[in-house]
């Protein structure tokens, strides 16, 4: 409901102008939508994401002992289960005691450190007897030093002006680059995608720096794929976003990973936005124009995975609490319900506030869930709203005014519609009311919710969430 003319604040009046072009359709070129035909599962429709890190996530560090938890993750209304790589991990150039799971010594066993295939096989079936999928974590840019492949076949491997193996970044010395021009490599890659999908079940894959490896294999990789059942893929790239491990001459913004191959990218260009944001750097105005930036590149339906966290932000960068402070709940608001599918990393939901040793074993310090509850709603609108379905081009999304350091926007499916305003600043903050604010529910008590008389009030990085009528 907007205010009246002769009491609006200048922020209601220049806001809406501002965030026109970043809301109305038919501004902007539009991107070839006949381009994107992926086919989406539907389990995906509803889906959220929980990345789960198998070496930390119990004492035994085991897939038998991560099992157990399937039936909580359920209930909180994870859709897919990302597994972190569960191959055996290179000796060779290894870095700390245990290794990176990223660096894979053989593609088609399993990591006896982690359990066996029948333990894998146990696990998937577990989480489809509840309702959920697993994707699998595949690293197909580089292989261990001492992979199986290194000695079976030397020639799938580029070389350095000496003709020594060589690393793809200078930082990741523990793996080494694979050639894509060779055919043979290629059928070998998807070939051991496609034995992991029959032979464990698994559903999909969360694909390692994907935008390293030709698309074209992506492309036949997929469509052979889904000749053994409907799968999910999600890419580790941003064609918004260059990597900091390439030079920007290096980086193409036009891989096409998301028109056959991928249902879902990073969005790390809004991941590093909303960090800004959360640290006061930047203005929340900015959100206008990341809105914007991403509509011109993809047409209506097309997703980017939202998060706060992941293994490497929380390894490298810190956990959500280092890097956001009490900013940290307001941005998991934001992330999960933006327009996207939104990820969780396990350990979120215990209000973890170290970083996990990427290397060694340290095991997540659950103490009890303490923020379960709050993930719980999140994820279970998520799953159970009309207006929050991924991949759906007729669903709308809009800001609405609200002053600096706060957000505010609706996501509507006809009659049925969720509205977010969350607050980042350290300051109480007045919001326009909802309009027909009788017909929403307020999921959280942070505020004082739709019956106030002119304004909803936040408090200090508060949030509120509200939805109206038409759950499924």
């Amino acid at each position: 409901m907007p205010y009246p003319a002769p009491f609006r604040p200048l922020w209601a009046l220049l806001l809406p102008l501002l965030w026109l072009g970043a809301c109305q359709p038919g501004t902007k070129s539009k991107p070839d939508s006949a381009a994107f035909i992926v086919r989406h599962p539907k389990w995906a429709r509803h889906a959220s994401i929980y990345q789960v890190n198998v070496r930390q996530y119990t004492p035994q560090g085991t897939l038998r002992a991560a099992e157990v938890d399937l039936p909580r993750l359920q209930a909180m209304g994870v859709g897919i289960l990302w597994l972190m790589p569960i191959n055996p991990i290179g000796r060779s150039h290894r870095k700390g005691t245990l290794g990176s799971a990223y660096s894979v010594r053989d593609y088609r066993a399993v990591n006896p450190e982690l359990g066996t295939l029948a333990d894998l096989q146990h696990y998937v079936a577990t989480a489809h007897q509840l309702g959920m999928h697993v994707i699998l974590d595949w690293v197909a840019n580089h292989t261990a030093w001492d992979s199986n492949l290194t000695t079976e076949h030397p020639d799938w491997f580029t070389r350095d002006a000496k003709g020594n193996f060589r690393p793809p970044v200078a930082d990741w010395q523990d793996v080494i680059d694979l050639d894509y021009t060779k055919p043979a490599l290629r059928r070998y890659m998807t070939e051991s995608m496609a034995y992991w999908v029959r032979t464990a079940g698994l559903d999909g894959f969360r694909c390692d720096v994907a935008g390293l490896v030709p698309t074209d294999f992506w492309n036949t990789t997929r469509a052979e794929l889904e000749k053994i059942k409907p799968v999910f893929m999600l890419a580790e790239w941003d064609e918004l976003f260059p990597p900091t491990f390439i030079s920007k001459q290096e980086f193409d913004p036009h891989t096409r990973l998301l028109e056959k191959a991928f249902d879902a990218a990073y969005a790390l260009r809004l991941h590093g936005l909303l960090d800004s944001l959360g640290r006061q750097q930047k203005p929340t105005a900015e959100l206008a124009h990341y809105r914007a930036a991403e509509r011109k590149l993809y047409p209506a339906g097309t997703n980017l995975m939202t998060f706060t966290s992941t293994h490497d932000i929380n390894a490298w960068d810190g956990s959500e609490y280092e890097r956001l402070g009490q900013n940290a709940l307001p941005e998991a608001v934001l992330t999960t319900l933006w327009p996207g599918i939104p990820m969780l990393y396990n350990g979120q939901e215990a209000a973890m506030q170290r970083r996990l040793r990427f290397f060694d074993k340290d095991t997540i310090p659950w103490n009890g869930y303490p923020l379960q509850d709050f993930y719980t709603k999140l994820l279970q609108l998520k799953k159970q709203h009309p207006a929050l379905a991924n991949f759906d081009a007729e669903a709308a999304f809009r800001l609405l005014p609200s002053p600096p350091q706060t957000v505010a926007f609706e996501r509507r499916k006809g009659s049925a519609a969720v509205v977010v305003m969350v607050n980042l600043s350290d300051k109480p903050q007045q919001l326009p009311p909802l309009e027909n604010a009788a017909a929403y529910r307020a999921l959280f008590s942070t505020s004082d919710g739709p019956r106030a008389a002119t304004t909803v009030t936040l408090a200090p990085h508060g949030f509120q969430v509200w939805e109206q009528s038409g759950r499924q």
